[in-house]
């Protein structure tokens, strides 16, 4: 039976070697998600309109919406998703362009336009960006190897310590001395 410590040493590296590459992907967009609200380039700062109870209706939102050339949103085709934050007294019109149009939602005037990554950023996170193998054939598999790493590396730690106690105990019996 092999050494269950040079194994675990041996699975330990050979597991770090498998996932370097993924893992660093989702390593570095996760830190990008982390600062999100914090980072402008990932995804735009939030207005703030006027509070209000939704006055606008979704025919005006699109008109708004419409006025910003460069978004690339004409119809509702065009939009991916709305997001409305009715005490913020914004509405959040996302097309699939990835460009964010703000809208005040009592007035439906623009306040902000702005192109968003943290979608896109979220895509290369998961593993969906590149393929539709790469989610659940690589980065799931990265996962679960990190999980392994974890553990082998947590008992790597631990496997001195468990080592000076089993060596002091032996002493203790042999009626050594201990200090």
């Amino acid at each position: 039976m092999p050494n269950p410590r040079i194994w675990n040493r041996k699975l330990h590296r050979w597991g770090a070697a498998a996932i370097a590459l993924p893992f660093l992907v989702v390593l570095c967009t996760g830190i990008l998600l982390q600062l999100k609200k914090q980072i402008p380039w990932v995804q735009p700062h939030e207005g703030r309109g006027a509070p209000t109870a939704g006055a606008l209706s979704l025919g005006a939102m699109l008109d708004s919406v419409r006025t910003v050339a460069h978004t690339g949103i004409s119809s509702w085709d065009d939009i991916d998703r709305i997001d409305i934050r009715p005490a913020k007294g914004l509405i959040k019109v996302v097309g699939f362009s990835r460009w964010e149009v703000q809208l005040d939602a009592g007035t439906g005037s623009v306040m902000q336009t702005a192109y968003r990554r943290s979608d896109l950023i979220e895509s290369i996170h998961d593993g969906s960006f590149f393929h539709p193998f790469a989610k659940l054939g690589i980065f799931l598999p990265a996962g679960v190897i990190v999980l392994g790493l974890w553990v082998t590396g947590a008992y790597l730690f631990v496997l001195p310590y468990l080592a000076r106690r089993k060596n002091a105990a032996r002493r203790r019996r042999a009626g050594d001395v201990v200090t």
